[in-house]
């Protein structure tokens, strides 16, 4: 083989690979791509652009198809890290990303702050279905510091009662209350938890297993907590 033939396998080669390693942008619609390298500054993460997932770190793929890859480890951030791909749809509003898995949060959206041909910059934004949960969970804690407001020291003064709603029907589970605290107040805001609750499993499509929550059999006082016995 000449010289000249070696050469030009060469530049042939090194022209193949730089072909491969090229990434590809979509004039049309910027996002759609692979994303990766993610650097978290406050409510911010900037992403730079690649051409493929990587094996074992973060990333995400926006597809023109409308399918959505988020390569993670999970919430688990113990080493050795195991990576794998959650699937699911994204739809693009303006600059708003609306994202829906089958893991959780099956629904979340991010705000796009900045997007360049190399350059993803997205701040996570509460969906309608969170805001509503987090109301919900605001509420609840209304009931909880109630149940908590008095120290349990005699367990005749203390009761129980069912609180939420399963989507699959039946109740959460049970809380302890006191006979000392406004219990028509208390009662009063769980009925409007457990309607809540329903609302909003029947609004979203919430899915929950159907077992059914044990009734308690008392209220036993235990270093001033009161805690339910089965």
């Amino acid at each position: 083989m000449t010289l000249k033939s070696i050469i030009l396998i060469v530049f042939l080669v090194s022209l193949s690979s730089c072909e491969d390693n090229e990434v590809l942008i979509d004039s049309d619609n910027l996002l759609i791509g692979t994303w990766f390298d993610p650097v978290y500054d406050g409510e911010t993460t900037t992403f730079k652009r690649g051409n493929s997932l990587p094996n074992d770190a973060y990333g995400i793929s926006f597809h023109k198809n409308g399918g959505f890859i988020e390569r993670t480890s999970g919430w688990c951030g113990t080493p050795p890290l195991s990576f794998f791909n959650i699937e699911g749809t994204f739809e693009l509003e303006n600059t708003l990303v609306n994202i829906s898995t089958e893991n959780y949060p099956a629904n979340y959206a991010w705000r796009i702050i900045t997007l360049t041909e190399h350059k993803l910059v997205v701040k996570r934004e509460l969906t309608a279905q969170e805001i509503e949960h987090r109301s919900l969970m605001d509420l609840f804690n209304e009931i909880k510091e109630l149940s908590s407001s008095v120290s349990c020291s005699d367990t005749a003064n203390w009761l129980f009662t069912a609180y939420g709603a399963k989507a699959c029907g039946g109740s959460q589970g049970y809380i302890a209350y006191s006979s000392e605290i406004d219990i028509n107040n208390f009662l009063n805001k769980i009925e409007i938890y457990t309607q809540a609750e329903k609302t909003f499993n029947v609004k979203w499509g919430v899915i929950s297993d159907c077992s059914i929550a044990s009734v308690p059999l008392s209220v036993e006082c235990e270093n001033g907590i009161p805690t339910l016995k089965y």
